[in-house]
Formats: C-alpha cells, sequence, structure tokens
C-alpha cells in the first residue's frame, strides 16, 4: 500500500496537508486545554466557599458534640450548633454543585474546541487520501508483469490537467487514438507517478 506519491508536487501538496493536519490537531488540542483550563478557574471562587463551609460545619459540629458534657442544658445548648450546621451543610451541597456544573461546562467545551475543527480537518484532508491510497492498491494489478500502457496513458489523458497533457504532446489524444509509442510511454508514466507506482524492473525516479 503506498500512502504517498513519488516525488513531485503531488508528493509536496501530499506532505504539506498531512503537516497542515498535523498542526492544527495540536493547536486544537492546545486551544481546547486552554479554554478548559480557563473555565475550570471559575469554580475555584465555589470550591473555595465549599472548603471553607465544610470546615465551619465540622467545628459546628464538634461544637455539638461538645454540649452533650454539659448536665441537663445539654440538649438545649446543642441546638443551636446542629442548626448551624445543617445551614453550612445544604451551602457546601450547593456550592460543590455550582462547581461541578462549572467544570462539567469546562470539559465539554474543552472538547469541542478539540474536536471541532479536527473533524472539519479530517473531513477535508481524508477523502483524496483514501482516493490516492485506493487507486494505487487497485492500480497494483494492472501494473504488475507487464503494465497496460494504453490503460494507463488513457487514465492520464481523462485525469492530468491540461498543461500536464501539453507538455507532452500538442494532441495527446490524437496520438494516443494513432499509437505513438513514445506519447504513450510519457502518457503512462505520468500516471504511474500519480499513483505513486512505477513498471516492473524501472528504477525509482530522483
Amino acid at each position: 500500500m503506498r500512502l504517498y506519491a513519488r516525488p513531485s508536487w503531488q508528493l509536496v501538496r501530499q506532505v504539506v496537508a498531512d503537516l497542515f493536519v498535523l498542526t492544527g490537531t495540536l493547536a486544537s488540542w492546545f486551544a481546547g486545554r486552554a479554554l478548559d483550563g480557563t473555565i475550570r478557574s471559575l469554580a475555584q471562587p465555589a470550591r473555595a466557599t465549599e472548603d471553607a463551609a465544610r470546615s465551619l460545619q465540622g467545628s459546628f459540629d464538634e461544637a455539638a458534640r461538645a454540649m452533650d458534657g454539659v448536665p441537663w442544658a445539654g440538649p438545649a445548648l446543642r441546638q443551636p450548633f446542629e442548626a448551624a450546621a445543617s445551614a453550612l451543610g445544604g451551602m457546601v451541597a450547593s456550592a460543590s454543585e455550582q462547581a461541578a456544573r462549572i467544570e462539567q461546562v469546562a470539559t465539554l467545551t474543552g472538547w469541542l474546541v478539540f474536536l471541532i475543527p479536527c473533524l472539519m480537518l479530517v473531513a477535508l484532508w481524508l477523502p483524496p487520501r483514501f482516493r490516492f491510497v485506493r487507486d494505487s492498491a487497485a492500480a497494483k494489478r494492472f501494473i504488475d508483469g507487464q503494465p497496460d500502457l494504453d490503460l494507463l496513458a488513457l487514465r492520464a489523458l481523462a485525469n492530468r490537467p491540461f498543461h500536464q497533457l501539453a507538455r507532452i504532446s500538442g494532441d495527446p489524444l490524437a496520438a494516443w487514438r494513432a499509437g505513438d509509442r513514445d506519447v504513450i510511454d510519457r502518457l503512462a508514466e505520468l500516471e504511474l507517478r500519480r499513483i505513486a507506482r512505477q513498471r516492473p524492473g524501472a528504477s525509482a525516479a530522483p
């Protein structure tokens, strides 16, 4: 399986596209992480409130337990501390819930900032790369042994830009119909280069 074209401008475009996708993916990842951290920092005041309320709740619980040692008046003295601890428990739960929601938003936003650009890049990058690999693999059976140069030349006539065809012949279609072997060979080589294949026994192009 060939992933890249033979040395040519097509190979340059493939490498540039791969580097662009890689760079875009890394940039999206760091942007997502940065935004996640920024939003997550908004939860710090709520976490601080939760910790302070939890600590104060523990102090009131200890004070309420200490009131048990007071003869006769212990239950009455205990009630205010228990009520304060209960109120602080509600504050702890509220602050914890608020912080959790902010952190969930941070996580979701970070992933979206990472995934959306990545999916767009892959949607643009993957189809042409898949077509190249598929065409290169499918052409292998036409090339192994004695390649069908006429078929490859016809493919080049159908697929290659006009300026490339014009460098081979002023009228490449007429030359192909006339069986001009030189033009057919050059057209076939053009197609072989596009699909990153070589004729059996041919040396690699510089």
